[in-house]
C-alpha cells in the first residue's frame, strides 16, 4: 500500500486509481484491462498486437528523425564556424531559439490531433521536416540558421507529446511502461547517435550532407506514414447506443471505478457494467465490421469543436500544468532533467573542440556515446520491471493500482542525477581527462531514461483523458527552462566557471528528484482526490 493511501478508501476514486487485479478469480490475480475497451473492432485498444505494433514502430522512427534532427546540429559546429564564420556563441543561440521554438510547438499543433486526428499530424508533419532538411543543408547566412532551428524545433516539438497520445490511444495501464521506457529510449538514441553519425557524415562528406541525409530519411517515413499509418483516435459507439471518444471511455471505466470495481457497475447500465468487468480480453461484437482500408487510411477524421476548441488548446494546457500539481511536478522534472541534457550537448559541442580536447567533428559526436550505453542500460533494467513492479504493487494494494506506484523506480534512480552533473562539471570545468566528463555523461543518460519514461507514465496514468492538454503544458515548461538556460550558458560560464555551473545544477536536480518525489509518493493520492471535479471538468472540455 503506498504512503497515504488509507485515506480515501471506500468513497470515490481519483482519476488514476483504478483495479488492476481481480484476484478473486485466481491467486496470482487476473489484469483487469484499463481503459476498458468497447465492443468495436475499429477500437485501436482492441487492435491486433501487430496493427498496434506497426503504428507504435513508425512513431518511434518519427521520434528518431525528430530528435536526431534536433541534436544532430551539434557536431557541425566546428566547420561552420570555418566556413561560414558563425562564432560558438551565435551557435548556442540558434540552439536557444530552437529550444524556444520547442516551447510553442506543441501548443500550436496538439489542438489539430485533437481535432482531426493523429495521422495528419504525423504525415504532414514528416513532409514539412523534410522541405526543413533541405533548407538546412542549403543555408548561407545567420537568418537562415535562425529560421531552420526555428522551423525544425516547431515541428519537432510534436514529438514529445503526440507520442504519448498515441500510446494512450492504444495500449493499457499496465503496458504503458514498458512502451514509454521504449520511447525514451529511441529518444535517446536520436539525440546522442544523431551526433555521432553526423560527426562522421560532416568528417567524410561534410556537414550539408547531415541535413540532405535527414531530407532523405524524412521523405522514406512520409510515405511509410502515408501508407501504413493507421489512426488512433477513437470515435466510435457503445454498443452502438452512446458516441464516444476515448477520453470518454476513459472517463466512463477508469476514472469512475472504485476500489474493487463493484460500484462502478452499479452506476452504469446493467449491460454496459456486465460488458466492463470482462477481465483479460475484449469482448468484441462480431455484428460491428471493420473499417475499410481507404476508411482507416484518411488523412483525417475530424471531431466536433469550433474555433473555440483550437483557441482553448492553444492556451488550456498552461492553464492545466498549473491546476494539476502532478503536472507540475513531471514538468518540473522533466523540464529540467531535458534542459540539463541539452545544456550538457551545447556545451559538449563548444568546449570540447577547443583547447585542451581539440575535437574534431566525429569526436564530438563520440562523445554522446556515453549518455546513449548509460539510458540503454537503464531502459533494458526499467523496460520490463516498470509494469511488473506496478502489478506486484496493485496486487498488495488489493487489486488496486495508483499511479504513485511507478514513482518508486525514479526515487531509486535520483541520486545519480546530481552524482553524474557533478562529475561531468567539474571534470569539463577544470580540464580533466575525457573519459571522465563521459563518465559523469554516461551516469546522468543512466538516470535519464528510467526517470523521464517514469515520470512521464505517471502523468499519462493519472491523468488519461487530459493527456494532450496535460504533456502540452509539460513540454512548454520542459523548453522554457532549456531555452533559459542555454541562452544563459555563455555569460554565466564566464562569470563563475563550467564547474559551479554544473554544481548548482546539481544541487536543483537533487531537490528536485528526492524531496519532490518523497513528497508525491506521500500526497499524491490525497492531491489526486482534490482535483477529481476538476478533471472531470477539464475532460469534459
Amino acid at each position: 500500500m503506498l504512503p497515504g493511501d488509507s485515506h480515501h478508501r471506500g468513497s470515490g476514486s481519483p482519476p488514476g486509481t483504478v483495479p488492476l487485479e481481480d484476484l478473486q478469480r485466481s491467486v496470482s490475480g487476473v489484469i483487469i484491462l484499463q481503459p476498458k475497451p468497447t465492443r468495436d473492432p475499429n477500437d485501436p485498444l482492441n487492435w491486433k498486437i501487430w496493427e498496434k505494433y506497426l503504428n507504435f514502430g513508425l512513431v518511434l522512427l518519427y521520434s528518431l528523425l525528430v530528435f536526431a534532427f534536433i541534436g544532430a546540429a551539434t557536431p557541425t559546429w566546428g566547420p561552420m564556424n570555418i566556413e561560414l564564420g558563425y562564432s560558438y556563441e551565435t551557435l548556442q543561440d540558434s540552439y536557444a531559439v530552437g529550444s524556444a521554438a520547442l516551447c510553442i510547438g506543441a501548443l500550436i499543433f496538439i489542438p489539430t490531433a485533437l481535432k482531426f486526428g493523429r495521422r495528419p499530424i504525423y504525415v504532414i508533419s514528416t513532409l514539412l521536416q523534410f522541405g526543413v532538411a533541405v533548407w538546412f543543408a542549403k543555408i548561407q547566412t545567420v537568418a537562415d540558421l535562425m529560421l531552420v532551428n526555428a522551423f525544425s524545433c516547431l515541428l519537432g516539438a510534436l514529438a514529445e507529446v503526440i507520442v504519448q497520445m498515441t500510446v494512450a490511444d492504444i495500449f493499457f495501464v499496465h503496458q504503458r511502461g514498458m512502451m514509454n521506457s521504449i520511447y525514451v529510449w529511441i529518444m535517446v538514441i536520436g539525440s546522442a547517435l544523431g551526433p555521432l553519425a553526423a560527426g562522421y557524415v560532416t568528417t567524410s562528406q561534410g556537414w550539408r550532407w547531415v541535413w540532405w541525409w535527414m531530407a532523405i530519411l524524412f521523405g522514406i517515413s512520409f510515405v511509410l506514414f502515408l501508407f501504413f499509418y493507421e489512426e488512433t483516435k477513437f470515435l466510435g459507439c457503445i454498443d452502438g447506443l452512446t458516441p464516444v471518444n476515448h477520453a470518454q471511455r476513459e472517463d466512463s471505466a477508469g476514472s469512475q471505478g472504485n476500489m474493487k470495481g463493484e460500484e462502478l457497475e452499479k452506476e452504469l447500465d446493467p449491460e454496459v457494467g456486465e460488458r466492463m468487468s470482462q477481465l483479460n480480453t475484449p469482448n468484441i461484437d462480431p455484428s460491428i465490421s471493420r473499417k475499410t482500408y481507404l476508411q482507416r487510411f484518411s488523412l483525417w477524421s475530424s471531431s466536433p469543436g469550433s474555433l473555440m476548441f483550437f483557441l482553448r488548446h492553444i492556451y488550456q494546457p498552461v492553464i492545466v500544468t498549473f491546476a494539476f500539481p502532478a503536472a507540475l511536478y513531471v514538468a518540473v522534472v522533466y523540464g529540467m532533467l531535458t534542459a540539463l541534457w541539452q545544456v550538457m550537448i551545447t556545451v559538449v559541442a563548444s568546449v570540447m573542440p577547443e583547447p585542451p580536447y581539440n575535437f574534431t567533428a566525429s569526436q564530438v559526436g563520440l562523445m554522446s556515446l556515453a549518455p546513449f550505453i548509460g539510458t540503454t542500460i537503464g531502459s533494458v533494467i526499467v523496460a520490463p520491471l516498470s509494469d511488473r513492479l506496478v502489478l506486484r504493487l496493485a496486487k498488495r494494494n488489493g487489486g488496486v493500482y495508483e499511479p504513485e506506484m511507478r514513482l518508486w523506480i525514479l526515487l531509486a534512480f535520483a541520486p545519480l542525477v546530481p552524482a553524474g552533473t557533478l562529475l561531468f562539471g567539474y571534470s569539463l570545468g577544470n580540464s580533466q581527462p575525457w573519459y571522465l566528463v563521459a563518465l559523469g555523461y554516461g551516469l546522468y543518460g543512466l538516470a535519464m531514461g528510467p526517470i523521464s519514461s517514469t515520470s512521464l507514465t505517471y502523468l499519462t496514468d493519472a491523468y488519461t483523458n487530459i493527456v494532450a492538454d496535460s504533456l502540452a503544458g509539460v513540454t512548454f515548461i520542459r523548453n522554457l527552462f532549456a531555452t533559459i538556460f542555454v541562452f544563459a550558458l555563455t555569460p554565466w560560464t564566464a562569470s563563475v566557471g563550467i564547474q559551479n555551473v554544473f554544481l548548482t545544477m546539481g544541487i536543483i536536480m537533487a531537490i528536485i528528484l528526492i524531496p519532490g518525489t518523497i513528497a508525491v509518493l506521500y500526497y499524491g493520492k490525497s492531491i489526486r482526490c482534490w482535483t477529481t471535479d476538476r478533471y472531470r471538468q477539464y475532460s469534459a472540455l
